[in-house]
């Protein structure tokens, strides 16, 4: 049996009221219907909320960010902040690992429950959900100590910049603003780093807390711009259809801006970084869908 997109829709429901038929055929046709309505997708997610223990995808390979120690342990920004999302949503955290070209596959097939490090981008959000963001990062520029004539964005021209597989911040930079830069790839940020060392490339580009924690692993031999030449909301994604547990994780977020943990945080993973802790704020939330 065929069900027009009008029908599926009125099967499945939007999850924020009653169901609602049209006419008793349409009654008989959700019943027949209705041993597939877990296939629809949305309607039908369980929430987080009703979990003891979230699995939280960080990334293994940043440091400050997320890192992953030789014992297994991970250590960093986002691994604190996904502690403390679940402390205040009274839930365990679990951590796995969560590479920028795997993060949505991770959510999708159910192996994380929230993914840190993730732009919100339009396409993304047609696919996800996004809490947060829980930091307005910007992206920015890293470059050698001893490098004077990249100052700004528009200086990229006709240089090499690291180019991470799946990230897209190379982009942001070449096809979104036109800057004529040469993207070299690279596998992770250690690479990147390890090319800039080696003069293979120019410059890193990418949010400025990922460089603020290459800069402090790499120590003086290089120095963050603060280009800031283009804010990049860092949300925390999520599957699509749990408004509630989306919704938690704002309000968990909000209480870390309000009672002074996440000023803590930043300073505890950034400081000496040349990261401008000057003002840290609440950001403007996503909407849950």
């Amino acid at each position: 049996m065929m069900i027009d997109a009008m029908g599926a829709g009125q099967l499945c429901g939007t999850g924020r009221g009653p169901m609602r038929v049209a006419s008793k055929a349409m009654v008989g046709l959700a019943l027949v219907a209705s041993v597939g309505l877990a296939g629809c997708g949305e309607a039908g997610e369980p929430s987080i909320m009703d979990k003891d223990t979230l699995v939280a995808g960080v990334r293994p390979d940043l440091p400050g960010i997320g890192l992953k120690r030789p014992d297994g342990a991970f250590e960093g920004f986002d691994v604190d902040v996904a502690r403390q999302v679940g402390e205040r949503l009274g839930k365990r955290v679990e951590f796995v690992q969560s590479f920028a070209a795997d993060r949505e596959r991770l959510l999708l097939e159910r192996r994380a429950d929230l993914v840190l490090t993730f732009w919100v981008r339009p396409d993304w959000k047609l696919r996800l959900t996004f809490a947060g963001p829980y930091y307005p990062s910007y992206q920015d520029i890293l470059v050698r100590a001893g490098e004077r004539a990249i100052r700004g964005v528009r200086d990229l021209k006709g240089r090499k910049i690291c180019a991470v597989k799946g990230a897209g911040a190379a982009d942001q930079v070449t096809k979104e603003r036109g800057v004529a830069a040469e993207q070299v790839s690279a596998q992770d940020y250690d690479q990147c780093a390890a090319m800039l060392r080696s003069r293979s490339i120019d410059a890193i580009t990418t949010n400025d807390t990922i460089l603020a924690g290459i800069k402090l692993r790499q120590g003086q031999d290089f120095r963050l711009l603060n280009a800031r030449f283009g804010e990049q909301r860092t949300g925390i994604g999520m599957r699509r259809g749990d408004p509630d547990g989306c919704e938690a994780v704002n309000k968990a977020i909000t209480q870390m801006y309000q009672d002074g943990t996440m000023t803590k945080l930043m300073h505890k993973w950034f400081k000496g970084s040349g990261l401008d802790l000057s003002v840290i704020e609440v950001p403007e939330f996503e909407g849950c869908l």
